[in-house]
């Protein structure tokens, strides 16, 4: 498992990206707008996600707690979203899960390494 703070920047590494460009071409929010909505969401979620799926670490339900925390994640970064940005749109649901799926994919690739 990866200190937190290695967790968390990697993390916005590749999540901020995706929500930036998803939200400045697909529903033309402002460029700092974007950057502050997909640092947002994430400042948010991760600590939480981070914290509640700590004491799962090596146990063989880890990765079913996982998905399912995941969902959690998806959920709530959308909900945020739709907030923050005052829009009802279903589409930032399939945002949050792009980008939270490009998050978990290289967080699996960097830990097998």
């Amino acid at each position: 498992m990866f200190p937190y703070p290695a967790a968390l920047a990697l993390t916005l590494a590749v999540e901020i990206p995706v929500y930036a460009v998803a939200l400045r071409r697909g529903w033309q929010v402002r460029p700092r707008t974007a950057l502050w909505s997909a640092l947002g969401v994430n400042l948010v979620t991760h600590p939480l996600l981070w914290w509640l799926l700590g004491p799962w670490t090596g146990r063989p339900a880890y990765p079913l707690m996982l998905v399912f925390a995941e969902v959690a994640v998806c959920a709530a970064e959308a909900g945020l979203l739709a907030w923050w940005l005052r829009r009802r749109d279903p589409l930032l649901g399939v945002l949050a899960v792009l980008a939270n799926a490009a998050s978990v994919t290289a967080g699996l690739i960097c830990a097998s390494a």
